[in-house]
């Protein structure tokens, strides 16, 4: 038995059950008494499909597919046939009505308004449609977004938000394609002190950005090293404490795709603008450099005791200078190293940041070296350089091995996996101009130098000799150097930067002319072992805002994000 309700409802749909022979007689009859002008029917601008009667509000209240055209007054009155002319003009538009069309709007309206109060909804109100993805296809929308476009996503709800920072959402972006190279600018200054700022450069865009980092604010002299394509390591570094500057050991740890910052160990020794690398070691990294550490580094009796009181002719750095090997078959070694390089798994790899050298609290120039492990989170010292080596100007981390070259122009390698230095020899240096320190890079196994040096003037009296900035290939199998292309500008900055990362070089060079701080931006494209070629990839500056000390403070990485 149905309820009255339900038998209500039943006789409602029957009423709409209209059959379309009867509104088309009923539309035949309306046409003859309104009399229309049948000369332009196809210059009123509506539908032909459509029987429309206006009511009191206008609009479509009758629809039907007749085939006839009929055009009524606001007034629901029937239409003279001397004022026909203009109202056939009124480009009246129904709002349904088709060759599909079976029931006729009017009725339909009428029936869901009678029936609204039970709590029947109407298909035909948009209002109220609400379409939600489900959470794994938005992920998949979310993540192919470029870095900025997915900052302006996190500000559009709490749930957004929640899902683009997800560790499944990071892993799901970092093994995607969708990530772009960013250049990210540290240690600027602005009005005589630290700025607390970090500049981002959006390759595919152009177009720098700010990032206020207050956690750097008065903070100086630090080295940033980006690790995995994830983090950004700041190392280091001096802060004006009081009336004195102090040197300190701290690290921390910026993550830009989420903006956050985290503290982590800190160093063993404070040092400032430190030479650091990152490297991928194997899972069995830990015990082979503990082993190094506790053979080459005997814990003394007196805890506590610096080494140089213990042993203040540094004969033990001098033992450990004659252990260092210059080996006979350095090719079998890079050769050998190079191998084991590409038989080792991606996924049983992880990550390890190595500092070497800087500056002490007094100024003075360090030998020795710390390694940080992050699944520890514990620095380890490693052997100290030779006394003779001189101090460390720039390093770079290549096939496994951590390059450093010294001011006087000496060149080492430290094998991260195996623990200690190893001495390299090769042919004569490229020449260069001593106030300007050779720059070291890597990039797909490959090592490169950047150097400034004189350039002839082609045998012509009277013109003069140029500085070139030349970027130079170390053969690791024969260990010659290779000329491998010039710089466009000229060498203005003796402290230029340059990173590598995915067969690419960036550079960053700053100085002051004319009262004003200019800034260039180069890449280099060196993937393949043909010619390469320098380009300017930014054409607005950042330099303008700040100030000229921001020349000898900077620091550059480079992220795909």
């Amino acid at each position: 038995m149905l309820s009255d309700g339900d038998a209500s409802l039943r006789r409602d749909f029957e009423a709409l059950t209209v059959s379309r022979r009867l509104v088309r007689t009923v539309s035949q009859k309306l046409r003859k008494k309104a009399t229309p002008d049948h000369d332009s029917p196809a210059s009123d601008g509506f539908s032909l499909k459509c029987l429309t009667l206006m009511g009191r509000g206008g609009g479509c209240k009758v629809g039907a597919d007749t085939g006839d055209d009929f055009v009524g007054d606001s007034g629901g009155r029937r239409r003279s046939s001397t004022s026909s002319d203009e109202a056939s003009r009124t480009p009246y538009k129904p709002i349904c009505g088709g060759e599909e069309t079976g029931v006729d709007c009017f009725f339909r309206e009428m029936f869901w308004k009678k029936h609204s109060r039970r709590g029947i909804a109407n298909p035909m109100d948009t209002s109220k449609l609400h379409i939600f993805l489900p959470d794994d296809i938005l992920e998949l929308c979310l993540v192919r977004l470029p870095l900025t476009s997915l900052m302006n996503a996190r500000l559009v709800c709490k749930k957004w938000k929640n899902l683009t920072t997800s560790p499944r959402f990071l892993t799901m972006r970092w093994e995607g394609l969708y990530r772009t190279p960013w250049l990210f600018l540290f240690g600027t200054v602005r009005d005589g002190c630290c700025s607390g700022e970090i500049h981002a450069f959006d390759t595919c865009q152009d177009k720098w950005h700010k990032i206020d980092a207050e956690i750097l604010k008065g903070r100086f002299m630090f080295s940033v090293q980006s690790v995995h394509d994830d983090d950004i390591y700041v190392v280091g570094g001096r802060r004006l404490d009081w009336s004195s500057f102090k040197t300190h050991k701290g690290v921390m740890v910026f993550s830009p795709v989420t903006k956050s910052w985290r503290k982590v160990a800190a160093m063993r020794y404070a040092r400032s603008m430190p030479v650091l690398g990152a490297s991928e070691v194997g899972p069995d990294f830990y015990s082979a450099h503990q082993y190094h550490q506790e053979r080459r580094f005997p814990r003394s009796k007196i805890g506590g005791v610096s080494d140089v009181y213990e042993d203040p002719h540094r004969l033990s750095l001098r033992r450990q200078y004659n252990e260092v090997p210059f080996m006979a078959n350095r090719k079998s070694h890079f050769m050998r190293q190079r191998s084991s390089n590409r038989l080792n798994p991606k996924c049983s790899k992880r990550f390890v940041l190595i500092a070497v050298g800087g500056l002490g609290p007094w100024d003075e120039p360090l030998d020795s070296g710390e390694i940080y492990d992050p699944l520890t989170n514990k620095w380890s010292e490693i052997q100290r350089l030779p006394v003779d080596f001189g101090a460390v100007s720039s390093g770079v981390v290549c096939n496994g091995i951590f390059y450093v070259y010294s001011e006087i122009d000496k060149l080492m390698g430290y094998d991260i996996e195996k623990g200690f230095w190893i001495g390299i020899q090769t042919s004569p240096f490229p020449p260069r101009v001593h106030e300007y320190c050779p720059k070291l890079v890597a990039s797909n196994g490959r090592l490169f130098m950047l150097s400034v040096s004189w350039c002839e003037g082609d045998g012509r009296i009277g013109q003069r000799n140029k500085a070139v900035r030349k970027m130079w290939e170390l053969d690791l199998v024969c260990l010659n150097w290779s000329e491998v292309s010039v710089h466009p500008d000229a060498p203005m900055d003796w402290n230029a930067v340059f990173v590598a990362d995915r067969g690419q070089i960036y550079g960053i060079e700053m100085f002051k002319i004319f009262g004003q701080l200019l800034d260039f931006s180069t890449v280099c494209d060196v993937s393949d072992s043909g010619a390469t070629s320098w380009r300017h990839v930014s054409r607005s500056h950042v330099g303008h805002e700040l100030d000229s000390s921001s020349c000898v403070t900077k620091s550059l990485s480079v992220l795909h994000l």
